[in-house]
């Protein structure tokens, strides 16, 4: 059946059908640009897609012929043509004989003695109430289009506007998935795709280098056969996760081209066309643990080194304060007990420090014995009171009678119960009032140090535990945030447990529980 008689609503039909068969914006502007004119019976038709009023993209064709052009050339048709009228006007153009329309832009072709005068149309092109493109049709002979052509072209464009707007969604989807896939695979750190399961879906080529695997063998492999995680690690984390928080921890990454790698693993939920996958972000870290390695070998050997000097000052300044005249000036004699007091107080600083070393690296304590829990309170209150007599405050014990001995590292729980309370006169304001505590507890013996200081806020409870974490308030001496990181330390390595109780402007209570053990059998 000829084109021209097919009635215009077949006409349509069959170029939305033609229209939706490609997402390619070429291919679609190329498809626009013969269906306009073949309907129409044109020899000349173009077409400029827009974005934002710029000229991004475009197609001319002649006599069934795709033509080259430039964007200089698109920007001079919208600066003074039919085109551009129709740009800034959002409106459609028929001229039936472009020698007599100012609009149109004279071209050498359309003297008389070329091909002289033509016929045009020029409609907007529309998609989402957004100006799209302006689609133009030439004919070689004046007064051949009509207002019937005027309309088909229309609807040609109206229709034409949805396939261009789908096409450029799609290139946009298509550059970036592009883009995504150049940084997920260029990545300098290893990352893998997976399910909720944990099998691996995609790797990138960082991946299977760290590895010294292909990125295919990865392919259905559970992350625990080349990651060194427990096997309920993931389904321990999984609400985390499927809450939209990102999971991480340390680990080992194996390899096939050498010793397994240590890394820090970063792991959270995100939503692909498959459904929800799981993305793994790994970060090498031998570099960090070596520096770390370094820097505790280092501190390890500075610590041994300062006692033995240490040590020294000690036993000389006791020497100097016994064979101190008792008729000699009380001044001289208290400025050696500050001195005394000091470097006593250095060496606890520096076993802490030495302590916090052997216990972060799982060494065992060695040096247990039976020790009755009354003489240690007062030898750790005796160690701060010089604090307590000078600030005013007020210091209470109360040790419940009877009370069983432990098997401990002695010098540790001391130091522990002077850290508690150091830290209580610290905060205590002058007169205060400072309560040691010592009760059974079922199968626990429970020290607690009371003050009535200005407390501690419910977000920093868990934290002052940490190593380097210091409370920052006003007027309290800054140190240097270990003392009860080892606390935590030494009661945990001895089967108990330690917490604070706090209320902000009403004190804080630091309790720790020592497991009771029952007295060795004696020898046969």
């Amino acid at each position: 059946m000829p084109e021209t008689t097919r009635t215009p609503l077949e006409l349509l039909y069959n170029i939305s059908r033609e229209l939706t068969a490609d997402l390619d914006l070429r291919t679609v502007l190329a498809r626009v640009l013969t269906l306009s004119s073949k309907y129409v019976g044109a020899e000349r038709a173009s077409i400029i897609v827009l974005a934002g009023g710029t000229p991004v993209d475009a197609a001319i064709i002649v006599d069934d012929q795709l033509k080259p052009h430039t964007v200089e050339q698109l920007g001079g048709i919208l600066n003074q043509g039919l085109a551009g009228w129709v740009l800034r006007n959002k409106t459609s153009a028929l001229i039936a004989n472009t020698s007599h329309d100012a609009r149109w832009l004279q071209r050498p072709d359309d003297e008389a003695t070329q091909t002289g005068a033509k016929s045009a149309i020029c409609v907007p092109v529309i998609a989402r109430d957004q100006l799209v493109g302006v689609l133009t049709i030439v004919h070689s002979t004046p007064n051949t289009f009509n207002e019937e052509h005027l309309a088909l072209v229309q609807a040609i464009a109206d229709q034409s506007g949805t396939a261009i707007n789908n096409a450029r969604l799609y290139n946009s989807l298509q550059i970036a998935h592009r883009r995504y896939l150049e940084l997920f695979d260029d990545s300098i750190d290893p990352i893998w795709i997976t399910d909720l399961d944990g099998r691996v879906l995609e790797a990138n080529q960082q991946a299977a280098q760290l590895t010294g695997r292909n990125k295919e063998e990865f392919s259905g492999q559970p992350v625990s056969s080349f990651l060194a995680l427990p096997g309920e690690w993931l389904l321990e984390h999984m609400p985390d996760l499927q809450g939209g928080r990102t999971a991480h921890t340390e680990t080992t990454l194996q390899s096939r081209a050498g010793p397994a790698v240590p890394v820090e693993a970063y792991v959270r939920k995100a939503t692909m066309d498959s459904g929800d996958v799981l993305q793994w972000i790994l970060r090498d870290i031998t570099e960090r643990k070596a520096l770390d390695a370094l820097r505790d070998d280092l501190m390890a050997m500075v610590y041994h080194d300062l006692r033995s000097p240490l040590s020294n000052i000690i036993s000389s300044l006791e020497m100097m304060n016994m064979l101190l005249p008792p008729a000699e000036n009380d001044n001289l004699r208290s400025i050696l007990t500050i001195a005394i007091r000091s470097s006593e107080r250095m060496q606890r600083l520096i076993a802490t420090l030495l302590d916090i070393y052997r216990l972060e690296a799982g060494q065992p304590i060695l040096s247990k014995q039976r020790v009755e829990v009354f003489p240690l309170v007062y030898e750790a209150i005796d160690a701060v009171q010089p604090v307590v007599e000078n600030k005013g405050q007020v210091m209470k014990v109360e040790v419940e009678p009877d009370l069983p001995a432990l098997t401990i590292d002695a010098d540790m729980i001391r130091r522990v119960l002077i850290n508690l309370l150091d830290n209580a006169t610290k905060f205590t304001l002058f007169k205060g009032e400072i309560t040691l505590s010592a009760r059974r507890s079922g199968s626990m013996v429970e020290f607690a140090v009371s003050d009535n200081g200005p407390g501690i806020p419910p977000d920093k409870l868990e934290l002052i535990f940490d190593k380097f974490a210091r409370l920052q308030v006003d007027r309290i001496p800054k140190g240097l945030g270990l003392g009860l990181a080892f606390c935590k330390l030494a009661v945990r390595s001895h089967g108990g447990e330690i917490w604070v109780e706090s209320q902000v402007n009403a004190g804080s209570r630091f309790i720790f529980t020592l497991p009771v053990e029952p007295p060795p059998l004696p020898a046969e």
